[in-house]
């Protein structure tokens, strides 16, 4: 009996044929992506898009320090100030809508920190050169070089370190409060109808050498990034809140001036008294009852 008249063997030499030809699929260049990563990228794709709100108000802060300046060269300082001040104020939304969506990365980082360089360190410092520092000529322009490249450094070494720093400070003096400082000063000369006046000169020339210094220092100043609002606090401090607001609001200058004072002074303050405690530990005298 041949193949053909067999059933069994009907169709055995296609068969044959269909297994000897081997389908070959083309190697995966990279192995398969796990599923939780999967979903994981996906969901950080999708939160792309809500990067633009944080984004906004940093590119809103630079746009102010940018009015700064051409409110500066144009001869209207008090203008300039308040839109350093404004500036400020969108330097906090950036950070806190960042946070509160969960929309941090490290474009938003460079971005801010690109932007704080021009609303806390050049406006800053052309400000007080054209306002107060020019008669001093090559000292003068010197003192407000000196802050830009402190205020450089400061937020150079804030990148750096913004991983291995604990939260609840800063080291050395944040940028946004020595620009704070230098506005409060001059707000108050207006304020007090002394912005003519002969010895602002010297003033804003201590002032600035002073907070360059501060910048760069190692001396820690209080984070208020860590303030729970959902935490639960004494009565008290609601009616000091209250009170505070009060003041702010009959006397704005006065207070802004002495709240940037008082911040400014902190640093060197709590310095002074770590160091007078750790004498007297050293020396095994009892301790005072320190604040």
């Amino acid at each position: 009996m041949s193949e053909i008249d067999d059933p069994h063997n009907f169709g055995s030499q296609d068969d044959r044929l269909a297994r000897a030809k081997v389908r070959l699929l083309p190697r995966r260049s990279r192995p398969r992506m796990p599923l939780k990563q999967r979903v994981h990228q996906r969901k950080a794709q999708l939160k792309r898009g809500v990067y633009i709100i944080p984004s906004l108000f940093t590119t809103g802060n630079l746009i102010c320090g940018f009015f700064s300046l051409i409110s500066t060269f144009n001869g209207e300082y008090f203008q300039a100030a308040l839109f350093i001040i404004f500036a400020n104020i969108l330097d906090g939304l950036d950070g806190l809508v960042a946070r509160v969506t969960k929309t941090t990365s490290q474009f938003g980082v460079e971005l801010d920190s690109l932007a704080d360089l021009v609303s806390f360190g050049l406006a800053p410092a052309v400000l007080v050169y054209y306002w107060a520092l020019v008669p001093w000529g090559t000292w003068g322009w010197l003192a407000a070089c000196l802050y830009a490249v402190c205020g450089a450094l400061r937020l150079a070494r804030f990148n750096v370190q913004v991983k291995n720093v604990e939260k609840s400070h800063f080291v050395g003096l944040p940028i946004p409060a020595a620009a704070e400082m230098i506005v409060a000063t001059i707000v108050m000369y207006y304020f007090l109808g002394g912005e003519g006046a002969a010895h602002k000169q010297i003033i804003l020339l201590l002032v600035i050498y002073a907070l360059g210094a501060l910048m760069v220092s190692n001396i820690r100043y209080f984070s208020f990034k860590q303030f729970a609002l959902k935490r639960k606090y004494p009565d008290w401090l609601l009616l000091s809140a209250i009170l505070f607001i009060i003041v702010c609001i009959a006397a704005p200058e006065i207070m802004f001036f002495s709240c940037f004072l008082l911040y400014t002074l902190s640093g060197p303050l709590l310095w002074l008294l770590t160091y007078y405690k750790r004498r007297r530990e050293k020396r095994g005298e009892p301790l005072a009852a320190l604040p």
